[in-house]
């Protein structure tokens, strides 16, 4: 798939159609010394050559339902489709009816005019942020394939793993996931590209198979900015909302967390962080650099059990004891761990959010955007989470700092802000609840800069 952008560009001046497109992403997807028979657990290259033809008809016709018609699009596979199981990712759920319908965001994709692909692989049941999946394979981070088919590689981070992948490596325009701690920004930031998380109430999560019902979300993962904010408006059904002004990055009243978030960095991120903070403040942004104690509350929900896993083992309980042995051991066991949560503890952990959201909103307010590295390693070589000690480190590593802003019922964009041949990093903007087009607002005015840095 050319990697000219914007992508729209190219069919209204008719040097591409959304066939061209199409072909263009299914011989990716099928190229044999690729990435797409472990970025895709289902392609649906029949389905989307008629879609991929009615768009270009209905182009012809000068009808445009919305900016993402005729783009190639990839849906996790946690999303119903109509005549499709839906597994999550999991082996567990193989003798599952297919779904009836498709879910609101599937539904809400194809009255736009995007072009659906196929289904992306990820993390089994979204429960981790490496990406990692012991039962379709795992796909390879883009960065460092050079080195080789010898080279092990690098994990391409989770749960939206084959949905990074799809767009780094042309499968997909737009790829769309679902974030309960992280789980689009992190492989956005892994593999380069930019991520949305939105305030979770904007989007429906009906026909999604869930992991948190308090916490999950679903975003996009693109190339840029403007993409995300196309299929944004989309998945929160208003497909032509205009994408929102940059903002003046001159005077842009930025909070960097000067604790928790920077704990743990590694040499890279840390390196790349503080020249992204310095080229801001060039361009005039006022960036406080101060401790937030408010993060400290954190501790104090997680000790009670969080969210994730108490509701996970709810929904999960009964295939569990039927098939709980089909499950990936690392996933199984997480889940599980919920089993001694009390109604107490779980009431309490209410209780700890509400006034923790309340806290971050206050703490907010008197910036436009927060600002903290999106992840604070590089994406890890598969040979260093091969031991479950390992695994478990990275995987809490990774999803520390996204994880904040589900709590805080936020939403966050997480752009690239590494040099060409570095490997890739990724830097957040978060926004108290309902800031969403602030954010992408931001995001827009800051990424020029950042990819000219």
């Amino acid at each position: 798939m050319p990697h000219r952008y914007p992508p729209q560009r190219a069919l209204h001046d008719r040097s591409e159609t959304a066939v061209s497109y199409l072909e263009a992403a299914l011989a990716r997807i099928e190229d044999a010394e690729g990435e797409g028979a472990k970025a895709f657990v289902a392609v649906h290259a029949e389905t989307a050559r008629a879609a991929a033809e009615n768009s270009d008809r209905l182009r012809a016709a000068g009808i445009i339902p919305s900016p993402l018609s005729g783009l190639t699009v990839s849906i996790k596979d946690l999303l119903d489709e109509a005549g499709q199981v839906t597994r999550a990712g999991s082996v567990a759920r193989d003798d599952a009816p297919p779904a009836f319908q498709d879910s609101p965001v599937v539904a809400q994709l194809r009255a736009a005019g995007a072009v659906i692909v196929g289904r992306t692989n990820m993390t089994e049941f979204a429960f981790s942020g490496l990406g990692l999946n012991p039962h379709y394979g795992t796909p390879r981070n883009p960065f460092g394939r050079e080195l080789g088919a010898g080279a092990s590689g690098r994990i391409p981070g989770g749960s939206s793993s084959g949905a990074a992948v799809s767009v780094s490596d042309g499968m997909a325009h737009v790829a769309i996931g679902s974030d309960t701690g992280g789980s689009v920004r992190i492989p956005a930031a892994f593999c380069g590209l930019v991520g949305f998380k939105p305030t979770a109430r904007r989007v429906p999560l009906t026909g999604t198979l869930p992991l948190s019902t308090t916490l999950d979300s679903i975003g996009p993962l693109a190339k840029t900015v403007d993409l995300c904010a196309q299929a944004d408006a989309i998945l929160a059904g208003d497909p032509n909302a205009p994408v929102p002004a940059a903002f003046n990055v001159h005077g842009l009243r930025l909070l960097a967390p000067s604790t928790m978030v920077l704990d743990g960095m590694d040499a890279t991120v840390a390196a790349v962080y503080e020249r992204t903070l310095s080229l801001l403040a060039a361009a005039g942004a006022r960036i406080v650099e101060t401790s937030l104690p408010v993060l400290n509350d954190l501790q104090a929900i997680g000790a009670r059990g969080g969210f994730s896993a108490p509701e996970a083992y709810a929904w999960h309980r009964d295939l569990l004891a039927r098939r709980g042995d089909d499950y990936d051991p690392r996933v199984r066991s997480r889940i599980e761990k919920a089993a001694t949560v009390t109604a107490v503890d779980y009431i309490e952990a209410l209780a700890l959010r509400a006034a923790f959201v309340d806290a971050m909103v206050a703490a907010l307010a008197p910036y436009d955007a927060m600002i903290m590295p999106t992840v604070p390693i590089i994406a890890p070589l598969f040979t260093e989470v091969e031991s479950d000690e390992d695994y478990t480190r990275l995987n809490l590593l990774a999803l520390r700092n996204p994880a904040i802003v589900n709590l805080a019922d936020g939403c966050a964009l997480t752009l690239p802000c590494h040099r060409p041949g570095e490997p890739p990093v990724g830097v957040s903007l978060v926004g108290a609840p309902m800031q969403d087009r602030r954010i992408l607002a931001i995001g827009r005015a800051l990424e020029p800069l950042l990819r000219s840095a």
